[in-house]
Parts: structure tokens; C-alpha cells; sequence
């Protein structure tokens, strides 16, 4: 069956921040090399597995149960460091420019002061609704966070549309029962198969809900 999305004139659009609107590619790559290097972990099988999830969720998996507060410290300040490394994701001027500020939301798996810093140095608007790490009990895959942001801008679920670069931003979309578009910045379109639609560009998702309005 045919997956529908809302309405233009309906709906409300629910973004991730990291990889869908800020191009935080190096800057995670980095900071998770540097924390690995400095507390003997594996990187790459971090780096596998980190993107759209928090880091309190992502460290105990990776390292000693004693250097997991150290750890999380350590992120957060390099990551408070290296804010030159970031920029907008290509397109997300442009859309966020032409919504309504009721319209929109960010839900991200980072904390709130973080990432509405990473907007700030990337050029971008600060969100009326942003449902951050700190925001919910639990982090995607679950749907609390998009389920809140809904909730916050006064819409049901099948009025909201999820942008998501994630896997695991893809499933919480889908289990919060909204239309999800994945966003090819750091994961292939294989790894987004169960986003409703895909597109390579922010420029591209007029196109798509346009065609999967209903008529």
C-alpha cells in the first residue's frame, strides 16, 4: 500500500539536527576518534552504530562502566570545541526560511544547549519546539521524542512529517505512526529502506510530499 503523506497545507515537518539541517559529519567523526583514542575503545564499531542515538545510550556500550561519566564530559567538551567544523546542511536555509515557525520542530538525540548552539554557529533558526535528549526518557528508536514535538506544535501524528539521516531516526518516525523522509547525508538509501520516501536534498522534499499528498 501506498504510504500518504498530509497535506501541504496540513502539515507540520519534525527534523533531526545532526546530518538533516547541520553537517556535523566531521565534527562526530572526530570527537568519537579522539574519546576511543583517549579511553581504548573501538571507533569504527562505535561510529557503526552512534548516529541518532544519545550519547548516554551509546557509551556504555563501548566502554568500562568506571570511565563512562569521564567519557561523556570528554564529548561534550570537544564537542563545545570544535564548532567550526560545522555547517548547514545544504537546502536547510532555504526550507526552514519558508515555514511557519508553528510548523516546524527539531528533535534531536543530543542535549538541548548543545544543539541549539550547533543551529546558532551553522546560520540557522532555533526551533519554538525543540524536544532534545534531556526532554524525554527515552532516546530514538523510540517515538517519545517526535510523539512530544506533535504534541507541542497541536498536531496528531498523521499530520507531521519526520525528516530523518538516521536509521534509528527512520524507526522512531515510523513507530510514532508520522510519514518519514530519510535524507542520504550519512547513511545510504539501503540503510533509510524503511523511511516511506528518500531523497538525496532538502530541496527535494516539496517534490515528495507534493506527490504523496493525498488528491
Amino acid at each position: 500500500m501506498t504510504a500518504v503523506a498530509p497535506a501541504p497545507a496540513d502539515l507540520r515537518l519534525l527534523f533531526d539536527i545532526d546530518g538533516t539541517l547541520v553537517d556535523s559529519s566531521r565534527l562526530i567523526v572526530d570527537v568519537w576518534r579522539r574519546v576511543a583514542a583517549e579511553f581504548g575503545a573501538d571507533a569504527d564499531a562505535i561510529l557503526a552504530v552512534c548516529h541518532g542515538r544519545r550519547d548516554a545510550e551509546v557509551v556504555p556500550m563501548f566502554f568500562r562502566a568506571e570511565d563512562v561519566p569521564s567519557v561523556l564530559t570528554r564529548i561534550q567538551q570537544l564537542e563545545a570545541e570544535g564548532v567550526a567544523l560545522l555547517s548547514p546542511v545544504a537546502g536547510a536555509p532555504e526550507l526552514l526560511g519558508g515555514l511557519p515557525a508553528d510548523r516546524w520542530a527539531a528533535v534531536t538525540s543530543g542535549p538541548s544547549g548543545l544543539m541549539t548552539g550547533r543551529l546558532r554557529s551553522a546560520g540557522l533558526p532555533t526551533p519554538a519546539v525543540l524536544v532534545a535528549a534531556d526532554h524525554v526518557e527515552n532516546g530514538k528508536p523510540h517515538p517519545e521524542g517526535y510523539l512530544a514535538a506533535a504534541d507541542a506544535l497541536g498536531a496528531a501524528p498523521q499530520e507531521c512529517v519526520v525528516v530523518e539521516d538516521a536509521p534509528a531516526g527512520v524507526t522512531a518516525g515510523r513507530r510514532a505512526g508520522m510519514f518519514v523522509i530519510g535524507i542520504t547525508t550519512t547513511h545510504s538509501a539501503d540503510q533509510l529502506a524503511e523511511a516511506h520516501a528518500v531523497v538525496d536534498s532538502l530541496s527535494d522534499i516539496r517534490a515528495v510530499l507534493a506527490a504523496h499528498a493525498p488528491r
